[in-house]
């Protein structure tokens, strides 16, 4: 008999997920690294184990046998059908395992299973709409480095592109390019060496320089202003009547506000609950059907 619920969100930097009981009454929470399934499905496994464990410890419970467990996951990569029926097909144990992306169950728990639209800016970006009559949309998503518009990974693969510049003498230096440029090594041949295994969790990391100097500097100024611009981008095309309420989410969503269009903060709302909310009330939905 199922007696636990877990609910998890994972994408690119980290792993979060929210236990609680069958009736729905949450008892903890945990964190663990990525579980993107680009960086692998056991890695993703073993990232949802370890904060899963972490979530009942605090909780103070015996981690119990996971046949007593069901877990539903909001996790990026999981538009690859492949990976995703990889991960499913690795399940550990688990008595039921429901999995969608991470932009499916940040839209449940944004708008508590309501109508309404999310675009979630994270290491990576999505846009996901549920609409009145139930069914699901997603704008981006595409992925690092072709896609996720307004992300950590997008502004950072940016940043480096800039720091090239100023280290060929196409653009004039600055603070801010020496700080990227320090956060890759300092210097032509250790970037190359940064570039060369860089990640796209290492990319995400420079967005928060790209912020430090947004006020100060015209080049992460602009990187900033066309991360807004594709956010409301996203915004139209999920929703092109304008009704329906659109929450931002992830960890960039209120760092990027003072860089949106007006017209864009005008639709946007405060999200109701989390990703990882979200995928509690996937499992749930789940098992009742």
């Amino acid at each position: 008999m199922i007696e636990f619920l877990i609910g998890v969100d994972g994408g690119g930097s980290g792993t979060r997920v929210r236990l609680a009981r069958t009736d729905g009454v949450e008892l903890a929470e945990g964190v663990s690294g990525p579980s993107g399934l680009l960086h692998g499905i056991a890695n993703a496994w073993a990232s949802v184990e370890d904060a899963a464990g972490m979530a009942f410890r605090a909780a103070e419970l015996e981690f119990p046998a996971k046949d007593k467990i069901a877990i539903g996951l909001g996790l990026a990569g999981v538009h690859n059908k492949q990976w995703a029926a990889e991960f499913v097909a690795a399940n550990p144990g688990y008595a039921r395992v429901a999995l969608e992306t991470d932009g499916h169950t940040t839209v449940l728990g944004a708008h508590r299973g309501q109508p309404g639209a999310i675009i979630a800016l994270g290491t990576g970006s999505v846009g996901e709409i549920k609409r009145a009559d139930g069914s699901h949309v997603e704008v981006g998503g595409w992925g690092f480095p072709a896609g996720d518009e307004a992300s950590g990974a997008w502004m950072g693969l940016r940043a480096v592109n800039h720091i090239q510049q100023v280290l060929d003498g196409r653009l004039s230096g600055s603070a801010f390019a020496d700080d990227v440029a320090n956060a890759c090594g300092g210097e032509r041949n250790a970037i190359q060496n940064w570039l060369a295994k860089a990640t796209q969790t290492n990319y995400a990391q420079l967005a928060r320089i790209v912020l430090q100097h947004g006020e100060s500097n015209e080049a992460a100024r602009l990187i900033l202003l066309e991360a807004g611009r594709e956010v409301e981008i996203m915004a139209n095309a999920l929703d092109t009547t304008g009704t329906l309420p659109i929450a931002l989410c992830g960890g960039l969503a209120a760092p990027l506000r003072p860089y949106m269009p007006v017209s864009m903060l005008k639709r946007i709302v405060l999200p109701q609950g989390d990703s990882a909310a979200g995928a509690l009330r996937l499992i749930q939905q789940r098992l009742k059907e």
